[in-house]
């Protein structure tokens, strides 16, 4: 199921190109907004964080520039690459470093260590299951660390479905279908629900999991082109920033996002 590393490596233009989108700006919006509500709990001084299939580090560098010291492991030559051209960018390269790696053959470096903060954003759905993935990551955070985890939510297909395609056959058929393909990279996918992860890092003791959603109502606006505006863009964020963790509009997120406490730690704070 997972994508080869030449597919990422010669999609990055067009990654670059959705990341610099509405969809791609309020993707990584929302997923520092959240993650801001619980990394004051793990403490004042510069925290170790590992990011999982960090790809160009869009995720990482912020998190360097504020003084972090971030680990980006990929199995894409081209991504790491363009993290560190990032991260220089930024004037965070001395506290970025990349590891090239598959997530489920990790060197010894970066198995030997723990994390008071571990991303694995985007890295699910191209795993036909997540328990080899979870098995694998949940160790690597600290006692009293969070885990972060994202990935593409499976109810919201039906709805993009019947809403922006007009197909409610399609949508219908949806409803008991996991797989899909990404258009950016040229892969298949495996769409997975909040609800399943959670039960899984439940079982690995994970605690106090927090359920956010990204794009919750963006990607069931047809009109793209609005989103492009300056001013609704503005008020599109605002709205997204007061639904990311509000009942039931997790629910329809395009992508949803746990961020969880480790055993030992209690609770994630947020």
């Amino acid at each position: 199921m997972s994508a080869s590393a030449d597919s990422f490596d010669h999609a990055i233009d067009a990654w670059r190109e959705w990341q610099a989108s509405p969809w791609g700006r309020l993707r990584y919006a929302l997923a520092e907004h959240n993650l801001a509500r619980h990394t004051p709990a793990l403490g004042r001084g510069p925290l170790r964080v590992l990011d999982l299939a960090g790809a160009d580090g869009a995720d990482a560098v912020p998190l360097a520039v504020r003084g972090h010291h971030v680990t980006v492991v990929d199995y894409s030559p081209g991504m790491l690459a363009a993290a560190r051209d990032r991260a220089r960018a930024a004037d965070a390269g001395e506290r970025l470093a990349t590891v090239l790696a598959d997530v489920l053959d990790l060197p010894a470096e970066v198995r030997g260590a723990t994390y008071d903060l571990v991303l694995c954003h985007n890295l699910l759905q191209y795993q036909e299951e997540p328990g080899p993935v979870l098995r694998t990551v949940v160790p690597l955070v600290r006692p009293g660390g969070l885990l972060s985890v994202m990935a593409i939510n499976r109810h919201s297909a039906p709805l993009a479905l019947a809403v922006r395609s007009l197909d409610p056959a399609a949508a219908l058929r949806a409803l008991g279908e996991r797989q899909s393909r990404s258009a950016t990279f040229d892969a298949g996918l495996t769409l997975h629900t909040a609800e399943e992860i959670t039960a899984e890092l439940t079982v690995l003791g994970c605690t106090g999991v927090r359920h956010y959603g990204i794009r919750t109502v963006a990607d069931h606006i047809t009109d793209d082109a609005r989103k492009r505006d300056p001013a609704f863009y503005a008020d599109l964020e605002a709205l997204e920033l007061a639904l990311t963790d509000r009942e039931p509009y997790v629910h329809t997120a395009r992508i949803f996002h746990l961020v969880a406490g480790v055993p030992g730690g209690g609770p994630a704070a947020g």
